[in-house]
Parts: structure tokens; C-alpha cells; sequence
């Protein structure tokens, strides 16, 4: 058995025991998550990603551990901005909160196994057609720049999502939420539910993130082992993320200019090796915790600089 058959299984316990426990042992169907729940689910599944980074160390090298660890980063981060979404989700649709664990689970799931098509269809071009690596990094160039310019002041309309029209046109929906269920009976006639419609738009929204995710990860490394497990770690620990950060989302206004600073390194980075310039791993790894870790220190920064009343007094006088 060879060495990366060997992290594929043990990759595949550990995350099978860790949504056992995270399951049987943190979650209740249906019940409200507190902040305290949410930290403990968010801490048990980061030292599980950093506690598989430090397996990969030992079994395959210190290389492939930081290209495991900048690929996890990488996607955790931009997984914050899917919170964003999730909310406006939830809020629009009006959905109850004892409900919305479950929701996550359901939608996280089903983003994984559309991911783990995805990427396998990356990998396969990418080993084909070498030059899909030149594409991928002038989409995120091109993305972060987008990202870097854009204003989130009005939130969208998501009566006019796509998604959601497609879904009116197919299936008979009704507004209720059915108690939990995704389908009711109503004379006689099968409807889905608000819970039905927002699965789905909670699986198609990871997606559209994916989109600029997965590229991102195959400029930090194309090593298959690294791009499944950092992407699966990252999604996995997305709901307790939610629950953590629903309350402070405003608390993060400039996160998205420190993701799209990475997206622009890391579309330059991919781009770079058109002209046979490597840019080691360790450099990679520096910038992303940098600007993350920056852009959310300074975020931290001027919303409490918003909400302390001494400091708007002062700017008065």
C-alpha cells in the first residue's frame, strides 16, 4: 500500500468518526445552536484540518503539509464570504432558526460531492491540457480585481436568482416551511417547501464560490490528495462557522479586499509559470495568512472604532 493510499483511508475515518461525533454528540435535529456550541464544532474541526496538515507532514513531507495547510487557509477563508450569503439566504426566505443546522448540513453535503465532481473534472484537464492552469489564473486575476473595486452596500435580490426561478418552474412550491419537512400535501397535491428551495440555493451558492475556490487551489498545488481534503476540511467546518459569525458578519467589511489581494497573487503566481517562474509554497502561505489575518485585524479595528461612542465624540470635536 503506498503512502498516499494510506492518507486517502485514514482522511476517509477521520472524517466519517468526526461527523459521527459532530452529529451524534453536537448536534440536535432542530435545536437553536448557542455561540458556545458553535466555538467548541469550530475548534474541533480546525485542529482536525491542522492535526491532518501534521499527518501529511510526517507521511508525505514537509512540502505537501504547507501546500495542505496554504490550500485549507485559502479555502477557509473565501468559505467566510458563503456565511454572507447563507444569511441572506435564511433572511429572505424566512426561515427559522431551529431549522437552520440542519439546512447547512443537507446544502454542505450535497456542495461537496458537486465539489468533489468538480475537481476531479479539474484535475483531469489540467493533466491533459496543461495551459487550463494559464486560464484558471487569468480568471482569478481577473476576479480579484473584480472583488478588490466591488461594493456590497445593497444586498441582492434573490427574487430574481436564477436558481430560484428554475426551481418555481419545476417543482410546485408553497411558502410554508412544513414543520421541518421538504414536502407537504395539500388537497391531495405534493408541494415543496421553503426548506426544499433553500438546500438547494444553499448547494448552488457553494458552488458559484467554488468556481473561484478551486482554481485557487490548483495554483498552490495539483497533488490530488491535497486539493480533495483541503476543500472537503474547509466545507465541513463551514456550519459552525455560520453559527459563529452570523451575529459579527459586519464585523468583516474588509475581508473580502484581503481575499482579493490573495486571489490576485495567486492568479499572478499561476501565471508566472508561463515564463518558468516558481514561486515556492512557504511564499504562498506567508501572503495568505498576512492578508487574512490583516484585513481581519483591521476590520475588527474600524467597526469597533464605529461603535465605541467615546471615539465618535471625539471626532466630533
Amino acid at each position: 500500500m503506498t503512502p498516499q493510499q494510506i492518507s486517502y483511508i485514514v482522511f476517509g475515518i477521520v472524517i466519517i468518526l468526526a461527523l459521527v461525533f459532530d452529529l451524534g454528540l453536537l448536534s440536535k435535529k432542530n435545536a437553536v445552536v448557542t455561540i458556545k456550541k458553535a466555538l467548541t464544532q469550530t475548534i474541533f474541526w480546525v485542529v482536525l484540518a491542522l492535526g491532518f496538515g501534521i499527518f501529511v507532514w510526517f507521511e508525505d513531507g514537509p512540502k505537501h503539509a504547507v501546500e495542505y495547510l496554504s490550500a485549507y487557509l485559502m479555502e477557509w477563508s473565501l468559505s467566510i464570504d458563503n456565511i454572507f450569503v447563507f444569511i441572506l439566504i435564511f433572511t429572505f426566505f424566512g426561515i427559522k432558526e431551529k431549522f437552520y443546522g440542519r439546512l447547512l448540513l443537507i446544502g454542505i453535503l450535497l456542495a461537496i460531492l458537486l465539489r468533489v465532481i468538480f475537481i476531479s473534472v479539474g484535475i483531469v484537464l489540467i493533466e491533459r491540457f496543461t495551459w487550463v492552469l494559464w486560464i484558471f489564473g487569468a480568471i482569478l486575476l481577473w476576479t480579484g480585481i473584480k472583488m478588490f473595486t466591488t461594493k456590497h452596500d445593497e444586498e441582492p435580490d434573490l427574487s430574481n436568482n436564477r436558481v430560484y426561478k428554475f426551481l418555481q418552474r419545476v417543482f410546485p412550491l408553497t411558502h410554508e416551511d412544513g414543520n421541518g419537512s421538504f414536502v407537504v400535501y395539500q388537497d391531495g397535491k405534493k408541494y415543496y417547501t421553503i426548506l426544499f428551495v433553500a438546500v438547494i440555493m444553499l448547494a448552488t451558492t457553494d458552488i458559484l464560490f467554488a468556481l473561484d475556490s478551486i482554481p485557487a487551489v490548483f495554483a498552490i498545488t495539483q497533488e490530488r490528495l491535497i486539493v480533495y481534503t483541503s476543500n472537503i476540511f474547509a466545507v465541513l467546518g463551514l456550519r459552525s462557522l455560520f453559527f459563529l459569525l452570523k451575529g459579527a458578519v459586519n464585523k468583516f467589511a474588509y475581508l473580502q479586499q484581503g481575499i482579493a489581494i490573495v486571489l490576485v497573487f495567486i492568479g499572478l503566481k499561476m501565471l508566472a509559470e508561463i515564463f518558468h517562474l516558481k514561486i515556492p509554497s512557504y511564499i504562498s502561505l506567508l501572503v495568505i495568512v498576512l492578508c487574512i489575518g490583516l484585513s481581519i485585524v483591521y476590520s475588527a479595528a474600524v467597526a469597533k472604532k464605529d461603535t465605541d461612542p467615546d471615539m465618535e465624540q471625539k471626532d466630533l470635536h
